[in-house]
């Protein structure tokens, strides 16, 4: 049963790390998205930008959450 535990804790910790994939297809789209529309509008640039950056962090810190659950979950094994 503990090997069973193991396992499940393994398959746990690398589903946890493919956040970082989600983190890196968001900030793309947020930074593609952000600078079409400073295209659009340039007047608009600091209010575009700032929740560009906005946007990036919090897709980052997803994939930090992501990481530390990934370790917490690998420090079981």
């Amino acid at each position: 049963m503990e090997v069973f535990i193991m396992s499940l804790a393994a398959l746990g910790a690398g589903i946890a790390v493919l956040t970082a994939i989600g983190a890196a297809l968001g900030v793309g789209i947020a930074a593609g998205k952000g600078a079409e529309a400073m295209a659009r509008q340039p007047e608009k640039e600091k209010s575009i930008r700032s929740l560009a950056f906005l946007g990036m962090v919090l897709a980052e810190a997803c994939a930090i959450y992501g990481l530390l659950i990934a370790l917490l979950l690998f420090s079981k094994i």
